[in-house]
């Protein structure tokens, strides 16, 4: 049986080495100033069987929402639509991009017994932006399959 919790660390630690910024589960990240990302576990389904099955396959699937922020060295300044759309580009990358000679993902997602059969973007609303604060917010939600390995 896959272990959510082994999953969604596996999955924040691939965020964190690919794109080199820090990474909250639910949370900011602790001392942690903008940019950083927020990662949320919002669904799961299974194919066939309980979850408690040893040989079901599952779908997981993970809001990241890049936050940016104004510049601590800038006063009065904001986060950017472009730092924003960039910190979804590292996102997209960190999740979906392949070895162009093997195939095979850049990062890879390890989860003792399990392995990531397929990903994809499941939807990217974009951009959002609070002016009180200052800050752009952009979220994208990954889809993963995973198989017992």
């Amino acid at each position: 049986m896959i272990s959510r919790l082994a999953a969604s660390r596996a999955v924040a630690a691939l965020l964190a080495e690919a794109t080199g910024l820090p990474v909250g589960r639910g949370h900011a990240p602790n001392g942690a100033q903008a940019p950083y990302y927020l990662l949320y576990s919002v669904d799961t389904s299974l194919s066939g069987a309980p979850f408690a099955d040893l040989n079901e396959d599952a779908l997981t699937v993970y809001q990241v929402t890049s936050v940016s922020g104004p510049d601590p060295t800038v006063l009065s300044s904001a986060g950017l639509e472009d730092q924003a759309e960039w910190m979804a580009d590292k996102a997209r990358q960190a999740f979906l991009l392949r070895d162009s000679v093997t195939g095979r993902w850049r990062y890879p997602l390890t989860v003792p017994g399990y392995r990531d059969m397929a990903r994809t973007l499941d939807t990217e609303p974009g951009g959002t932006s609070d002016p009180a604060d200052g800050i752009i917010s952009y979220v994208q939600r990954f889809s993963i399959a995973w198989t017992p390995a």
